[in-house]
């Protein structure tokens, strides 16, 4: 029986591939817009930061939040914009704020309704992560950091994703004065390009595997919402059964859905490998496939020298590549996920 294979003119499949281009154009975009956005900084003075989208990009809020809070020691939050839309009084508190909205689109319309109340209520100033300069969106920020580049024409994040990733992963490094970085940052282009090349075949054989009928990502730290990113690639692309958890959490109760059916794939960080290195362990233990990705010895390895804080795009392109040629194996169509938008828009009455 001949395996499935990648349809070459398939959207999903050409914008994985090609996503290293389109994350060396959001450090430029980053650099290029330093100067604005430090005199915005230094403008808005922020008593905390909230990093805001819906679906994949709160997903990505959630991952920034934490790398932003860790490497400024601003206090920072990701939460979602429906949530700042219908209860702003649970998020934000006395003080001004800096909101940072991310939106592929620039058109969802929970975000733009939280944008826009927050600005009515001026509880400080916003900033605005999105691949279409000329969206509704992008009119809204006091600063707009665009990355045509990230721009897709499927469904399903993937490239986009990973582009505002490494712009919000950049403006944390610039507003914390790490110069060294930044500088660090420009390896990722070329890193990611070798990644993708050297792991494709792991992620093509491991998503035609449809004895895996079930699949668990763990992440911790700022992984954890990197993890809840690639657990919707599964979901959106494969219809497969698919979960996010931190790492230490998947011990109490979860487990109990462990079995010869099961995948659970580790993002493994340097700083606590050890204690998410025995999750994956015990898994396997359980009968469980697993599936790690890391800087190093790991199934998937970086092999990248670069620091932690700043390497973690890397974890997603594999996953990607693995929820799309699971997608191929069972006859669905990756561009085109069952009941999905590609934008949301809902009427406010606004």
């Amino acid at each position: 029986m001949t395996e499935p294979q990648p349809a070459p003119e398939s959207a999903t499949y050409q914008e994985i591939m090609t996503q290293p281009q389109a994350w060396r154009e959001a450090l430029q975009v980053v650099r290029g817009r330093a100067p604005l956005v430090r005199v915005l900084w230094s403008r808005a003075a922020p008593e905390r930061v909230v990093f805001t989208g819906c679906g994949s990009t709160y997903y990505l809020s959630l991952a920034a939040a934490a790398t932003f809070q860790t490497l400024t020691g601003v206090p920072a939050r990701g939460v979602p914009a429906g949530e700042l839309a219908m209860y702003p009084e649970v998020t934000y508190g006395p003080g001004k704020t800096l909101l940072v909205a991310v939106s592929r689109s620039g058109e969802t319309s929970e975000t733009l309704e939280a944008v826009r109340a927050f600005q009515r209520q001026e509880r400080g100033q916003a900033m605005v992560v999105t691949n279409y300069p000329d969206s509704s969106l992008a009119q809204l920020g006091a600063v707009t950091l665009a990355i045509p580049a990230g721009q897709e024409r499927s469904m399903a994040q993937t490239r986009s994703f990973a582009s505002m990733y490494v712009a919000t992963t950049a403006l944390a490094a610039l507003l914390a004065e790490r110069a060294d970085l930044l500088s660090a940052m420009e390896g990722l282009p070329e890193l990611g390009e070798r990644l993708i090349g050297a792991y494709e075949e792991l992620a093509r054989t491991t998503g035609a595997d449809l004895a895996l009928e079930r699949t668990y990502w763990l992440g911790s730290g700022p992984r954890y919402g990197l993890a809840c990113e690639a657990s919707l690639k599964m979901k959106e692309m494969t219809l497969t059964h698919s979960e996010p958890f931190h790492f230490l959490e998947f011990r109490h109760g979860p487990k109990s859905m462990v079995g010869a059916t099961t995948l659970v794939v580790g993002l493994l960080s340097d700083r606590v490998r050890a204690h998410e290195a025995a999750v994956l362990d015990e898994m396997r233990g359980l009968g469980a496939r697993t599936l790690s990705l890391g800087e190093q010895d790991a199934d998937v390895s970086f092999a990248s020298g670069l620091p932690e804080a700043v390497r973690n795009v890397l974890y997603l392109p594999a996953p990607q590549l693995l929820a799309y040629h699971r997608a191929i194996a069972k006859g669905l169509n990756p561009d085109k996920p069952t009941n999905l938008d590609a934008v949301v828009v809902l009427d406010w009455g606004t």
